[in-house]
């Protein structure tokens, strides 16, 4: 691209800090400007930054980021309920967007978002990009260089005794959009369709165990919450591949032994570390082993964090989509709604939208432009495209 990217940040909650820290290290990654409903919270972010920071960034309003003409990107860092409202309003200003996942609380709203980017030629990512990291990358690698054989099947389970007992408001876990497949499943799908491919059916079942829950900690320990979504949700998801991913997420269960993805094929199993973080061990158990061995790394971004995404989507040369780009977010998406709603309709769901599988990220280490590692720039095309 020859410049950095200039970001605008919507949304000044706990999160921003992450991308913050990251936009520090990202030399392709130029934050201007930032906006909250609550201005005070974009004026201490603003001042935090303009303390420490490279640049000179600038507490608005949320219509004067939109309409500033030094915001090449929005980041979208509202609240789920805002994320499908915000990229509307972004892209109709002319502006990519990143955002927070899920791309939007519907698979209708995801779909409405991505219909206007095309229509207006700007990009759309989306959290999460913790499938840059080293961890998923190099499980995707070693699948890809056929150190397990041909792929069969996978599991990703995720279990906790539920949120309320360390969060002080842990209200929205338990409203529609929350509960653990809204909360988790981005990270553990979006690492399955990454490793194995997209979905084209699936087949769910889901509880709801309580009809409130205690919180545990905080000013408000000791209060009842009331619970509004299925907190345990277990299904299988159909790859186009043809292999069969098991999928667990649980609000009700204490603990578990199992990894957090393993992915078995015909000549051996991995297991994959956790897809909410950017790193992990990788281990392989080949056919006719008689013990694990954990793999080097070789593929990802190493030290990643939340904000590479923008940084990957910047270097993605012209006419591909990114990585962690919309049409895979909106792919697993539909794959979260469709597991509900097979759970509670009793029969398989097909799936109607799909996703390249993302092309693997070479071992690199940022903190240099990445952009240099293109001839050409996703969002310096999409911006030139009539």
């Amino acid at each position: 691209m020859g410049k950095p990217i200039n970001v605008g940040i919507i949304g000044c909650g706990k999160i921003v800090g992450a991308y913050l820290q990251s936009f520090r290290r990202l030399e392709n990654v130029s934050l201007v400007a930032v906006a909250d409903l609550d201005a005070a919270r974009a004026q201490a972010v603003a001042e935090g930054w303009n303390a420490d920071g490279p640049g000179v960034v600038r507490a608005v309003t949320v219509d004067e980021l939109l309409a500033a003409d030094d915001v090449d990107l929005v980041l979208n860092l509202t609240i789920p309920a805002a994320h499908a409202g915000i990229a509307l309003r972004a892209i109709a200003a002319g502006k990519h967007v990143y955002g927070e996942k899920p791309l939007a609380a519907t698979t209708e709203e995801g779909r409405a978002v991505l219909d206007a980017a095309r229509q207006a030629g700007v990009v759309v990512g989306c959290a999460p990009d913790t499938v840059l990291g080293t961890g998923i990358q190099t499980a995707r690698k070693a699948i890809d260089d056929g150190l397990i054989g041909s792929p069969l099947a996978a599991t990703a389970t995720m279990v906790t005794p539920g949120h309320e007992r360390w969060h002080p408001d842990p209200d929205f876990y338990y409203q529609p959009g929350g509960g653990p497949l809204f909360d988790m499943g981005p990270y553990y799908v979006t690492a399955l369709v990454t490793l194995l491919g997209p979905v084209v059916s699936v087949i769910g079942a889901a509880s709801h165990t309580r009809a409130e829950r205690t919180i545990g900690s905080g000013p408000r320990e000791g209060q009842k919450v009331p619970v509004n979504v299925d907190t345990h949700v277990t299904g299988v998801l159909v790859h186009e591949s043809g292999a069969l991913s098991t999928l667990v997420m649980s609000f009700d269960a204490v603990a578990t032994t199992s990894a957090n993805i393993e992915v078995h094929g015909s000549s051996g199993t991995l297991t994959v570390p956790d897809p909410n973080h950017f790193d992990g061990e990788v281990r392989r158990f080949a056919l006719g082993s008689d013990a694990w061995e954990t793999l080097p790394v070789s593929a990802g971004y190493v030290d990643s964090a939340r904000g590479f995404g923008i940084a990957d989507l910047a270097a993605t040369p012209a006419g591909q989509e990114p990585r962690t780009g919309g049409a895979l977010a909106l792919h697993v998406l539909e794959v979260m709604e469709s597991l509900l709603a097979s759970a509670h309709g009793g029969s398989a769901v097909a799936i109607r939208s799909t996703a390249e599988r993302p092309p693997v990220v070479e071992l690199v280490t940022l903190g240099c432009d990445v952009s240099a590692t293109t001839p050409e720039g996703h969002l310096a095309a999409a911006a030139n495209r009539d």
